[in-house]
Parts: C-alpha cells; sequence; structure tokens
C-alpha cells in the first residue's frame, strides 16, 4: 500500500496562517507564472515549518532549515485550528489568481495544491480525526491501532533521524521530548471525540492498547529506542542519562494518560464497524470517499464497481485454475486451496522470514534492470527491504513502501509485516515487490522530486495506489509471469483483492456490514486467509474510503491509456506514456486526464 513516510508526515502537516502575498490576478504570461511560483514557493516552506520531520524525511533540513531539525509537528487542538485557518488563508491566495493567464503546468501545479487544501478544509469541519492535507491517511480516530504518535515517532526517530554528530544527537534529543507534546495533544483531542460520540470499535480499541502497551512498556530507560540511541558513537554520556530521563520522566507518563484515555473510550465502545453509528457519519463517509478516490463516486457506484470489476478478473483466474487442474468450486474457494499448498508457504520461522526478505530484494533488483523496456526517463531506484517494528506489526498491513529522502542518504523502502510469514504466499511475492518497490511506491516517489517541492510534499491516495496497482500491470506486461501461471494467479488475486476492497469498505460503512461479515465475505470471495483479510478489514474500519483508491486509480490509468492508444494509433509509445504519468507528479484524478490530454497534443505535433 502507499503509504510512505515522507507522505504521511506531509499529509498530517499543522498548516498555520501564512502571510499575505502580493496579489497576482492581473498578471499574465511568465509573470502570472513566477508569481504563482513564489505561491507556491512560499506554501512548501510552510508545509515544512509545520511537518519539521518531513524536512528531515526528505533529506532537506539542511542549511536554512537546519532549525526544523530539533522541531516535531504540533499534534494539539490549537495546532489543528492552525490547520484549519491557514488553508483557508491560502486557498484565498491561490483563487486570486488569473489561472487563464497561468502555463499549463503551472495550472496543473495550483490545481493539485488547490484540491487538497479544500479537501483538507472541508474533512476538518467534522472537527474530530486526523486529516490528510494532500496525503493519502483519513482517519476519524486520533489514536487506534495504526493511528498515532506512539507508532508514528518511534519509527521515524530509529529509521529517518540520522545521529552521526554531536549536533544530531542534540536535535534527537529535542525530538525526544517533543514526543511526549505530541502524545498529550492527541489525548486532548481524544476527549474531544468522546463527546462528540466518535468512539472507536472495540476490537480496534483492544488491537490498540496491546500495541500501545508494547510501546510503553515497563523500564522506559530501556526502551529499545532509547538503547539505540544511547548506543551511537557521538552520543555522550550526559545525553544518554537525558534520554533515559525524558522517557521515564516525560514520555512514559504521557503515554499512560493517553492508556487511561484510551480505555474510556474502551468502556464506551460498541462491536458495530463502521462510522455511519457517528451522529454525522453519513457525510463523514461521503466525504472520506471523496478525499480517498478523488471522484464524486457514491457508496453505491462504488460497491457496484467492486462486484463488477471482481466478476472481470476471476473470468481469467478461473481459466489458469482450470489449466493447473483447480476445477471444483468457485474461484474463491479454489484460491484458498492454493494457498494453503505447502509448496507455496514460508515456514513460520525467522529462516522463513528471511527467505521472504531475500527474495523480495532479488525481485526488486531483477525489476530495477528491465526499466529502461518501460521509461525513456529513468530515476535511481533506491530502495531497500526491511521487517516492521515488532510493535507495529499487530496493527499493520501486510506491507508499504515509498521513496526516501531527495539526497538519496535515506533509500527508499518496502516494510514488510512477518508477524506470521503466512500473510505472504510464494506466487505473490513478486507482485507486492512490483507495488510497493520497483516500478511501484519507491520508484514513481523519486519522480516527484523532480517536481516543484510543494508537489513533492503534496500526493493523492487513488493516483498514487492506482500508479502502484499500475505497476503490477507493468511487471506482468514485462514478463515476470509468461512461465509461470501460479505467479499470475497472484498477480490477478492482487488485482481482485482490491475490487474486494470496493465492496468490504462500503459494505462496512455505509450498508452497516459487521466485521465478522466483512471478513468472511472477503475471504471467501478472494480466496484470502481469514489472517490477512482480518487485518485488512480492521484497517478499512480506522482508514475509511482510503481503501476504494487503488482499483479506482487504477481503472482511470488504463481508461487514459487507452484514450492515448486511440487518439495517437501508429504515434502511441509505450515508454512516453509511463513518462508522462509519472512525471505528472501525484495528481486528483480529475487532474490527471488534462495531464495526458498534454501528452497527446505533444505527441500528435
Amino acid at each position: 500500500m502507499t503509504p510512505t513516510r515522507r507522505q504521511f508526515l506531509a499529509s498530517t502537516a499543522s498548516f498555520a496562517v501564512l502571510p499575505t502575498l502580493p496579489a497576482c490576478a492581473s498578471q499574465s504570461g511568465p509573470s502570472a507564472d513566477a508569481a504563482a511560483d513564489a505561491l507556491l514557493s512560499a506554501t512548501a516552506e510552510q508545509l515544512l515549518t509545520n511537518s519539521p520531520e518531513s524536512a528531515t524525511s526528505l533529506g532537506i533540513d539542511k542549511g536554512e532549515r537546519t532549525h526544523l531539525r530539533s522541531m516535531v509537528e504540533d499534534r494539539s487542538v490549537a495546532g489543528r485550528a492552525k490547520v484549519a485557518e491557514g488553508l483557508r488563508a491560502r486557498i484565498a491566495q491561490l483563487d486570486a489568481l488569473d489561472r487563464n493567464a497561468l502555463s499549463p503546468v503551472m495550472q496543473t501545479n495550483v490545481d493539485v495544491v488547490r484540491t487538497a487544501f479544500q479537501v483538507g478544509v472541508d474533512g476538518m469541519a467534522f472537527g474530530y480525526g486526523d486529516v490528510a492535507v494532500g496525503g493519502w491517511r483519513n482517519a476519524p480516530y486520533v489514536a487506534v491501532q495504526n493511528v498515532g504518535a506512539y507508532l508514528d515517532m518511534p519509527r521515524f526517530l530509529d529509521s529517518e533521524h540520522k545521529v552521526e554528530s554531536a549536533a544530531d544527537a542534540a536535535s534527537w534529543l529535542a525530538r525526544f521530548e517533543g514526543w511526549a507534546g505530541q502524545i498529550d495533544g492527541e489525548t486532548e483531542r481524544l476527549k474531544i471525540a468522546y463527546d462528540k460520540g466518535v468512539i472507536a470499535p472495540d476490537f480496534l480499541l483492544d488491537k490498540c492498547l496491546r500495541q500501545i502497551a508494547l510501546t510503553r512498556g515497563t523500564d522506559a530507560g530501556k526502551w529499545e529506542l532509547v538503547e539505540n540511541f544511547t548506543g551511537k558513537k557521538v552520543v555522550t554520556g550526559d545525553q544518554a542519562v537525558a534520554a533515559a530521563k525524558l522517557a521515564a520522566g516525560k514520555i512514559a507518563p504521557a503515554l499512560d494518560r493517553q492508556i487511561e484515555e484510551l480505555k474510556r473510550h474502551r468502556a464506551k465502545a460498541t462491536p458495530d464497524a463502521g462510522v455511519w453509528k457517528f451522529p454525522d457519519g453519513e457525510a463523514y463517509y461521503a466525504w472520506a470517499l471523496r478525499a480517498g478516490t478523488t471522484t464524486t463516486m457514491t457508496p453505491d457506484e462504488v460497491h457496484k464497481a467492486g462486484q463488477d470489476e471482481l466478476k472481470a478478473l476471476q473470468s481469467e483466474m478461473n481459466t489458469i485454475l482450470k489449466k493447473l487442474g483447480y476445477s471444483k468450486g468457485t474461484v474463491g474457494a479454489r484460491m484458498t486451496a492454493l494457498g494453503k499448498d505447502d509448496k507455496f508457504l514460508y515456514p513460520d520461522t525467522d529462516a522463513g522470514r528471511q527467505e521472504i526478505l531475500a527474495y523480495m530484494t532479488k525481485t526488486i533488483e531483477d525489476m530495477k534492470a528491465k526499466m529502461p523496456q518501460a521509461f525513456h526517463t529513468l530515476v535511481r531506484g533506491n530502495v531497500e527491504v526491511k521487517r516492521l517494528p515488532l510493535a507495529e506489526e499487530p496493527g499493520a498491513p501486510g506491507a508499504y513502501g515509498g521513496a526516501g529522502s531527495i539526497d538519496g542518504t535515506v533509500p527508499g523502502r518496502v516494510w514488510l509485516n512477518l508477524r506470521t510469514t503466512h500473510l505472504h504466499t510464494k506466487y505473490s511475492l513478486a507482485t507486492l515487490a512490483y507495488h510497493e518497490g520497483i516500478p511501484g511506491h519507491a520508484w514513481q516517489g523519486e519522480y516527484t522530486f523532480k517536481l516543484p517541492l510543494v508537489r513533492s510534499l503534496l500526493g493523492f491516495n487513488a493516483y498514487s495506489e492506482g500508479w502502484a496497482l499500475y505497476a503490477e500491470q507493468l511487471g506482468a506486461e514485462l514478463g515476470a509471469y509468461d512461465s509461470d501461471p501460479v505467479g499470475r494467479l497472484g498477480y490477478l488475486q492482487s488485482l481482485a483483492f482490491r475490487a474486494c476492497r470496493l465492496v468490504v469498505d462500503t459494505g462496512l460503512h455505509a450498508k452497516r456490514w459487521t466485521r465478522q461479515q466483512a471478513i468472511e465475505w472477503f475471504a471467501t470471495a478472494n480466496g484470502s486467509s481469514v489472517e490477512e483479510v482480518s487485518g485488512e478489514v480492521d484497517r478499512y474500519c480506522s482508514w475509511p474510503g482510503q481503501a476504494c483508491g487503488y482499483k479506482l486509480g487504477h481503472t482511470a490509468i488504463n481508461r487514459l491509456r487507452t484514450k492515448t492508444q486511440r487518439e495517437l494509433g501508429s504515434r502511441y509509445d509505450f515508454r512516453g506514456f509511463n513518462d508522462a504519468l509519472v512525471l505528472g507528479g501525484g495528481v486528483p484524478l480529475t487532474v490527471l486526464e488534462s495531464v495526458i490530454d498534454r501528452h497527446i497534443a505533444s505527441r500528435k505535433g
């Protein structure tokens, strides 16, 4: 899935009130572009100021931005109020531009930023949860099994804030101390949500409480995060003592306060899985679908699209399964049988986990060598495969990935959930490698570094996840499964999995499905394991609408490719189309068509 650390940090940025820039409405031509560019550059700097961690993730917390290295995002009620106020101010400035005077590329830049900010403003009007501002994650719950500073900051401080100098160590400590404030800010927002009747389902809170207990541990001074920091060569004895004191004296008490608030929520929680249970649940889900898909499709339309896509995909799967000797029962039942065959499973041992990591790494490297066949414009493909932190695994999906830092010092990463190796079959891993690594999230993310900085900070779920499914398709088109029918089944099952998401997400949040109903339908329809889909269903409960972006984005990309082939005929260029998709950057689906129309016009000459 998209979700990258860099995109997450940008998506939750506090957007403070912005300084007024000169009006640009009367300017035209190059001067209009220059004025718009100045506005967008100021927007990028403000995003970085209010989400300092993203500057570190991108590797640009240097020079005039060095001070950001000691700062953390403000997750308090006051911080969120600044977000909304600042977004409204910036939208007004963007609306003052004479859009018709801008070049087509600058029009796209402005449209992208304005769309991201408007969606953010609309989501913040609900007054609860986390709202993505140009990112992939919208959650009605501030802290749950896969949301919250209790998860985010340990991974960030351990994996992305490098400690290679005395100054790095000092800034690490400043951020470590700031983590306590983030936790308390979220606890404050949890109390507001409680009063609004926005309480997570009991099964999610149970997961969350188990995970936050892992973060809290017993002896705070001996947390793995603290010991990893104090073990760095540049960390002094005084700094080691300071880290232990902060852990015990500030952060552990903040976690304890959040645990108590979550227990209060748990006492009132019900098993109702969907946001329909909120006082404004129908309106919230309509917004979450719009944010996650960048369309205006209704829940019923999305639900039916998923059913139709699943039927078409399983028709091809049926043909392959019959050739392999699996001829009886539904496609889902036959895929279930395939998934239980020992020859397609890894040992559920540490050795099995290492085998998975090694296979993923080699598969990504092999596909990287084929990228000149699919693109004229290449990027570095700087990516590594890692296991998720143990505290994160219980509430995390099977995998996720994304690009690293702009300067290349932090590689892109494919994070694998290996709580059990049975989350991954041998016939599904190649497709996962293409989705998360190359030519998927990690590969596409590097192209955003060629765009204006604000475009690197903002992304759109339906585009990025649609691209990742298209990346799976590119793997197939580049021959990955030509002599591997079982691998092709894994690829088709992956696409069918995303079609199922359309049905399950809308089922949970609009049609009042129970968690168990969603799990049973998903496992039966797609032939996925109950273990895998249980975590998936829980994710859809906490991130409404996000799972719907994948297949709808993929379908939109293929529709535009068909349009390009039809209009260009012999002038159609496979690599040129792929270049246009990635070089245009992350955009709403409503903007993507104009990007491809420009590509068509340029090829026509």
